[in-house]
C-alpha cells in the first residue's frame, strides 16, 4: 500500500493505493493520526484502493470517530465496486459520508 497525502480546498486528501489490510492498516493509522485536529476535514480517496479488510475498516471507523470528536469532517470517496460492497455489507455506508 502507498499513501499519498495532499491538500485540496482546505481539506487533507489521503490517497490510499493498493490493499488496506492487516499488514498495512497500522501504517495508515500512523499517517492519519497527526491530521486529526480541531475542525479538520480529511478525505480518504480510495480510487486506487484494491481491497479493504476488517483491520482497514477499523482504521476508517477510528478516523471518523476521532474527527467527529474534535468537530472535524470525514469523507470517503471514489470507492470501487468491490470495496463499496464491503462498506455496504458492514453498514459503513450508513455511518460515513461517502461520495
Amino acid at each position: 500500500m502507498n499513501i499519498i497525502i495532499s491538500e485540496e480546498n482546505g481539506a487533507t486528501i489521503v490517497g490510499v493505493v493498493g490493499r488496506l489490510d492487516t499488514v498495512t492498516a497500522p501504517e495508515l493509522d500512523k499517517e492519519v493520526k497527526p491530521l486529526i485536529k480541531l475542525g479538520a476535514t480529511v478525505v480518504f480517496d480510495c480510487a486506487k484502493m484494491d481491497y479493504v479488510s476488517s483491520s482497514g475498516l477499523r482504521v476508517v471507523l477510528s478516523t471518523h470517530k476521532q474527527l467527529a470528536g474534535v468537530g472535524g469532517k470525514f469523507i470517503v470517496r471514489n470507492l470501487n465496486k468491490e470495496v463499496r460492497s464491503v462498506f455496504e455489507l458492514t453498514g459503513f455506508n450508513r455511518l460515513l459520508n461517502i461520495e
